[in-house]
């Protein structure tokens, strides 16, 4: 099964394309030390002049600071992507479990969960999420737990949804009948037959994680952790789009553009494995 559908994935030349660029942005991460020093994050130790264009010896120019943006680009992708997958995780896990319990019982056990993923869809996400961080502190792991604790619901919907369907299959009405307990119909049939869908809808969540991050960082709710966003954040605040500062505003703008797009093709190449109704178009 896991050959045949990656023979299905691979014939989605955009899945191909979005899973490429996932892997060389994750290789550039995880070898950021061995391709740049840390040092080059520390303004005091920069060495090239400040809003340099980009340039043989500085590929994407510097920023601000004299800090060459290539290598702020490669460290910057640890934490975005950390943050991004790492939140994502969170709200899968938190939504497919509410998700499933909403859609298995009945009565007024469903009715407070489907209120409570009610209130999470009408709150605005990022809003609530900027309110939790700025309570608990800008730390990398207060914006994942700020994104991860707010952009649940909609998965929860979602697997609803799916839960009801299956719940209505010969299968789980016979198990259910034979005197299968809450557990072994979640466990053994539930669960099976949602987690394709939540591989996509995972796949497809990362993309907005990211986003989220950014948007957290480039108002200010961080600790300093160097991202993309606080690259935005110190490319506003130094007037790079007033001065003609392209560079420094497009490379982590274009990062952030490229990774959330490559999400998107894999999850949509995934979408046409899961659905065999949706190969070939």
């Amino acid at each position: 099964a896991v050959r045949a559908n990656w023979r299905t994935f691979r014939r989605s030349p955009s899945g191909m394309l979005g899973l490429i660029i996932l892997i060389v942005v994750s290789v550039l991460a995880v070898c950021a030390p061995l391709i740049a020093d840390v040092s080059v994050l520390d303004p005091t130790r920069a060495e090239a002049a400040p809003n340099l264009p980009p340039s043989l010896s500085h590929p994407l120019g510097t920023d601000s600071l004299g800090r060459p943006i290539a290598a702020l680009l490669i460290w910057g992708a640890r934490t975005s992507l950390l943050v991004g997958l790492a939140a994502t995780v969170m709200s899968m896990v938190i939504g497919t479990t509410i998700g499933v319990l909403a859609g298995h019982f009945r009565g007024w056990k469903s009715a407070v969960l489907m209120r409570v993923i009610d209130f999470f869809l009408v709150i605005p996400g990022l809003v609530l999420a900027i309110v939790l961080a700025s309570i608990m502190g800008g730390s990398t792991l207060t914006i994942i737990l700020a994104i991860g604790l707010t952009s649940w619901a909609g998965t929860a919907r979602l697997i609803r949804a799916q839960t009801l369907t299956l719940e209505s299959r010969g299968y789980v009405e016979r198990s259910r009948a034979l005197g299968a307990k809450h557990g072994h119909l979640v466990v053994k049939h539930i669960l099976p037959g949602v987690l394709p869908l939540v591989m996509t809808s995972t796949s497809l969540s990362v993309g907005g994680a990211i986003i989220a991050e950014a948007t957290l960082a480039f108002l200010g709710i961080n600790d300093g952790t160097h991202s993309w966003g606080t690259m935005l954040q110190l490319a506003m605040g130094s007037g790079a789009a007033v001065a003609g500062y392209w560079w420094f505003i497009v490379a982590p703008g274009a990062a952030i553009l490229i990774v959330v797009l490559a999400f998107t093709l894999v999850s949509r190449a995934l979408e046409a494995v899961i659905n065999p109704t949706l190969r070939g178009r």
